[in-house]
């Protein structure tokens, strides 16, 4: 399904609220209100650098999360002997060899009221003939400033100190991609240490293919792949790697090093080919011609990332001591590559406490030594890939996007108020994770992980998500996957009408069955087949009929069930049951069900503690959304009073400052307890969408604007609007990762994270359509 987009409004009543629908990337007809405006003065593709190449994924990102709250407009950096024609739209151009383009464009901005705040991707060279026209269009440049600095060089000179101090003096936030060039800026340039920000370089997100099926894909089935890239320069000290060549063939003889990329276009214009043939020379003279290969081509990203993918280990020699920071070397780590490089500060940040590996400067012999224990060790290089991925998980350009879109709020003085585009809907994990059997229980980062088998519980939650997600597209490929899920919840049913939860991958049931209390999932099981069931217009009979068969025989136990979740979970699946097939029999379990959750309600709570036991755990808005449902089905005032009471009381203590933070499985709530701490760590994904249903149930039955604004507030947690302000649904492979832990995001995509997920995102936009009367195409 594509984002959102309104094409038609039968009514405008709900319009009127006081809200932006643009929040969820929903995008009247009707022409839209002028955006704040954000100028980035950068070079830009197609010129040929790293600069410009970051600047446009960059913006790509900040578009894709931020396009409906902020238009970033774009003025590329030319000279006379380097004009573009440009496949975006731009704003202005600036020519730095013409010192009136400077006086032209800071005129332009400073008359523009749209214009909020100038980004300016900085390197010296760019203004190396007109760095007094630089100076003079800083001064009288009225709009609020960010400056980021791509290089900063350590000890400098008078002259470099006071240009780095002008700038400073005329920019409001200086960002920096690493902490060594921000301590270089306060110990050795003065800069105020309040105005720096560190963002470290984007990174993208990749699916993380199989290596040897993209080895086979590009012809190099049965090699050891070295690769590096990047637009070629001496600098690049490529000739390190050649020279350790024959050290590592001696050793691994199937080994091939790819070199990536062209030459860069400042140095052939100046050298031609120089360098390269100097490689190509040494080639030569080591007879190294079945172990090396040229990609000589500026290679498209998608290709690009597939050559990352399938390399073995990744070389990074740059021999600029100064060199601050590299996107080459970030992109290798995101691919999971094991990483050698020499100490540049941007690698001797990241590679620390064993993700990487690091060598001296032009040191061949260290290279090989390095490079063949690698080779010879699978499994080191396995685990220095998960630890680097883990490592650069935050800079993704997601994460990135995040990052400066919150600054620039902040330098704009809340003149620009973000909010989450909701990401399309994209089912190509859920589909992975499910076999012809069922959903698998884990993955490891997004691969499935088939010796931890199935589950009852997660089949049960993608049954449902899957029944939503039919109801909304009518999509005929989704009735495979309900067929498959609801044969595993029919395996799982046992002749005592009880079900069994966790499964081998051969299909049997092991022996955890037996050593825990299953009452939760069998009180799963039902919610879901109820809420297939309550779908018996839109899905085909036999499926009705068979989930209809399973439940008649599972609700023969339900009186048996005392848990207060495995309860809340029936109530939900008797309430969907009853809403297309209403018996007095249905009632009566109803209110069996919820007038024990009435009766631990009167028992534990106290005036400050409106709850139904003396803590909070987990999945804890299950509780009072199933006494409203059973307010629904009966019309029973007391359930709907406790309903509400308790569920208020569960959002004061989950809410703050328009935030969520779920109670931590690492420190459930006792009775007395302040809330946890925002930054504790251990908040699952399954809590947030769960509490995202309850809250659409609330607000359905209530029309108190209040939880609608939370479930936008929740569901933006999966977005980055949590406490490492870090995207837990990835948008690559649409997998979500396993929790939010207090410095770091588990970046595992198991089927529990990923359903949930995909539940929270369809509730929001079935809220959407049902609230705003919207026809939506998909």
């Amino acid at each position: 399904m594509e984002k959102l987009s309104i094409i038609s409004e039968r009514e405008t009543r709900s319009i009127s609220r006081n809200r932006d629908l643009a929040k969820y990337g929903i995008h009247l007809t009707e022409a839209s209100k002028q955006l704040p405006e954000i100028l980035f003065i950068t070079s830009y593709p197609p010129r040929e650098c790293g600069i410009a190449t970051y600047s446009q994924d960059l913006i790509k990102a900040i578009n894709t999360k931020y396009d409906h709250c902020i238009k970033i407009s774009i003025c590329p950096i030319e000279s006379d002997n380097e004009q573009y024609i440009y496949n975006e739209p731009v704003k202005y151009v600036l020519n730095v060899d013409e010192p009136s383009s400077f006086v032209k464009l800071v005129k332009n901005i400073n008359e523009n009221i749209n214009i909020e705040a100038v980004m300016i991707q900085h390197e010296f060279g760019f203004y190396e003939n007109s760095q007094y026209e630089f100076t003079l269009f800083l001064e009288t440049l009225s709009k609020p400033l960010i400056m980021v600095f791509h290089t900063v060089l350590p000890h400098p000179n008078d002259d470099l100190r006071l240009k780095v101090q002008l700038i400073s003096r005329n920019a409001e936030s200086i960002i920096v991609m690493t902490n060594t060039s921000a301590q270089i800026l306060i110990k050795e340039y003065g800069v105020l240490e309040e105005k720096i920000t560190v963002i470290q370089h984007g990174t993208h997100l990749v699916p993380h293919i199989d290596k040897n099926l993209l080895k086979e894909k590009y012809g190099m089935q049965g090699r050891l792949v070295l690769s590096t890239f990047g637009l070629l320069s001496s600098g690049k000290s490529i000739e390190t790697t050649l020279l350790a060549m024959p050290q590592i063939i001696a050793q691994n003889p199937e080994v091939l090093f790819l070199i990536i990329g062209k030459t860069h276009p400042s140095v052939l214009k100046t050298e031609g080919e120089k360098y390269r043939r100097s490689l190509e020379l040494i080639i030569d003279n080591l007879n190294l011609h079945s172990n090396v290969k040229f990609v000589n081509q500026f290679v498209p990203l998608p290709d690009l990332l597939e050559y990352l993918q399938l390399t073995d280990v990744y070389l990074f020699t740059s021999k600029d001591p100064n060199q601050a920071v590299s996107g080459t070397f970030s992109y290798a780590v995101s691919c999971g590559c094991a990483i050698i490089s020499t100490p540049i500060p941007h690698a001797v940040e990241v590679l620390k406490n064993e993700v990487g590996v690091i060598i001296e400067f032009e040191n061949s012999t260290q290279l090989a030594s390095e490079v063949n224990k690698l080779l010879q060790n699978e499994s080191l290089r396995k685990s220095i890939s998960s630890r680097g991925l883990h490592k650069i998980a935050s800079t993704a350009w997601e994460n990135a996007a995040i990052a400066h879109a919150n600054l620039l709020e902040k330098i704009c003085n809340r003149r620009i108020s973000l909010h989450y585009n909701i990401p399309t809907v994209n089912l190509d994990h859920v589909k992975k994770m499910t076999t012809d059997f069922g959903m698998l229980q884990f993955s490891v980062i997004n691969q499935p992980d088939l010796s931890t088998g199935y589950t009852l519980d997660d089949n049960a939650r993608a049954m449902v998500a899957m029944c939503q997600h039919y109801e909304l597209s009518k999509n005929e490929g989704d009735l495979k996957y309900i067929h498959i899920y609801l044969n595993f919840l029919k395996l799982c049913l046992q002749p005592s009408g009880n079900f069994l939860n966790y499964m081998d991958v051969n299909q049997k049931f092991t022996q955890q069955n037996f050593d825990e209390n299953l009452e939760d999932s069998n009180g799963r099981a039902i919610w879901a087949l109820g809420y297939l069931i309550s779908q018996n217009d839109i899905l085909p009979k036999q499926t009705i009929e068979l989930a209809t068969f399973v439940i008649k025989r599972a609700l023969e136990n339900v009186e048996k069930i005392h848990s207060s979740r495995a309860m809340a979970f029936a109530i939900k699946g008797l309430y969907y049951l009853n809403i297309k097939e209403k018996t007095v029999a249905n009632v009566v379990l109803i209110r069996k069900l919820a007038d024990r959750l009435v009766q631990m309600y009167r028992h534990e709570s106290e005036k400050d503690w409106l709850w139904f036991e003396s803590y909070l755990t987990y999945a804890n808005s299950i509780l009072p959304e199933a006494l409203l449902c059973a307010w629904l089905a009966t019309s029973e005032p007391i359930y709907r009073k406790i309903a509400k009471a308790s569920f208020d009381f569960l959002i004061s203590k989950i809410f703050r400052d328009n935030n969520i933070n779920i109670v931590s499985n690492k420190t459930w709530m006792q009775k007395g307890d302040m809330p946890t701490p925002a930054n504790i760590g251990g908040e699952q994904p399954i809590d947030v969408a769960y509490t995202i249903i309850a809250l659409n149930k609330f607000y359905n039955v209530f029309r108190d604007e209040e939880y609608l604004q939370k479930m936008e507030n929740a569901f933006n947690w999966f977005l980055g609007n949590n406490h490492l302000k870090q995207i837990i649904y990835n948008p690559c492979t649409g997998g979500c990762y396993d929790g939010l832990e207090e410095f770091n995001v588990n970046l595992n995509q198991g089927a529990e994270s990923t359903v949930s997920y995909l539940m929270a995102r369809l509730t929001v936009q079935k809220s959407l359509i049902k609230d705003h009367q919207l026809t939506l195409v998909a």
